[in-house]
């Protein structure tokens, strides 16, 4: 069965630029690299749109988010209610076998989930707008979203699926707010020692919190620099280590301590796939190269290492895009869309999943994480 067939039933039921969910693939297709971009993207997509059929009040008959699982031969088992505003931000979707052989496929595609939790973004409309708005700037102030009752509700979500259906046949997707639930919810079940698939739309890169980092490291190789230039004395050297010690290594420890729990997870176990568009500054910075100016950093605050991959960073680079169009979630379902694939280390993924591949020897423990 041809995707584009299918897409076609489809039109009548999608509003405005959803149209262009015309991908020419074949859905079935069990060799085709592109099936699990498309699929995640267009359940994300179903769930923004169960949102707005809440908000207006569709029904069964006139709903537009269940032709988006449905053409992929999924149904709906769950959705994710935020118990402040009573919106929808997520839903799992399971492979539906008998909706599957109906149309004679007798076996489930090869890289095709058990079960999806997919975390829809930001919806700019009066209903939602005060709550998403809310995470947003939780996560522009603090680079985290654990305070948030999506978060609990995510986790709590996605460790169920993996308790049932096995972390290795489950997947996490999510786009921009969405995606950095997502990215959180998938890092703290690996520490628990569960892997999952994740997606990642457009995840969000930029914070204050990040700013503050920055600041403090590029403050502490200003201090190295400088005190190369002063009398190298025993006193003089003694008050630097100390001034260095209170201020830059301080401030280092303080952050690293500040941006979360760490938990000896081996990283090359979980490897996320996140999609970057070079114009939307909202993700951009994930495709910064981690390289800190001091190379003399210390080992435990560094990235992983020995060939280790931190994240799979596909990056989409189309000249200069408008924002809207940069950030959108439907750029990552068409078919003729090209990306690069970088397998390097980029300083916010090193970062945001530092708590994965570092701990203090200290800390570490004797068998394996609970």
């Amino acid at each position: 069965m041809h995707f584009t067939s299918l897409a076609l039933e489809m039109l009548p039921l999608l509003p405005g630029k959803t149209s262009s969910i015309l991908v020419v693939i074949n859905l079935f297709n069990r060799k085709d690299a592109n099936y699990k971009r498309t699929a995640m993207s267009c359940f994300i997509q179903a769930v923004y749109l169960l949102e707005l059929d809440r908000q207006e009040n569709r029904t069964a008959e006139n709903a537009l988010a269940p032709a988006w699982w449905m053409i992929f031969k999924y149904k709906l088992v769950q959705i994710l209610i935020d118990e402040r505003d009573g919106s929808i931000f997520g839903a799992v979707l399971e492979w539906d076998r008998p909706a599957a052989l109906a149309d004679m496929v007798l076996i489930r595609p090869s890289g095709a989930p058990k079960a999806v939790l997919a975390l829809r973004g930001t919806l700019l409309n009066r209903p939602t707008i005060r709550r998403d708005i809310e995470d947003d700037l939780r996560f522009l102030a603090w680079e985290s979203l654990k305070g948030s009752v999506r978060f609990k509700g995510a986790f709590e979500a996605l460790k169920s699926m993996a308790e049932r259906y096995g972390s290795h046949n489950i997947c996490v997707a999510g786009h921009s707010l969405g995606a950095g639930f997502a990215l959180q919810v998938g890092k703290a079940l690996a520490k628990e020692g569960l892997y999952v698939d994740a997606h990642l739309f457009n995840p969000p890169s930029v914070s204050l919190a990040m700013s503050l980092k920055n600041i403090g490291e590029k403050a502490g190789f200003a201090w190295k620099r400088i005190k190369l230039m002063l009398p190298s004395t025993n006193e003089a050297q003694g008050i630097g280590d100390e001034v260095e010690k209170n201020s830059t290594v301080g401030l280092k420890n303080w952050l690293l301590n500040f941006y979360g729990e760490k938990s000896p997870v081996q990283l090359n176990k979980w490897v996320p796939h996140l999609y970057v568009n070079n114009s939307d500054y909202i993700c951009c910075s994930y495709n910064d190269p981690d390289q800190p100016e001091d190379k003399s950093a210390e080992k435990k605050n560094m990235g992983p290492t020995n060939g280790q991959v931190a994240a799979k960073l596909f990056v989409k680079s189309k000249g200069k895009q408008r924002f809207l169009e940069a950030h959108g979630l439907e750029q990552w379902w068409s078919d003729d869309l090209e990306l690069r694939l970088a397998l390097h280390n980029s300083k916010v993924i090193s970062r945001q999943l530092k708590s994965l591949y570092s701990l203090p020897a200290s800390q570490q423990p004797l068998g394996k994480p609970q």
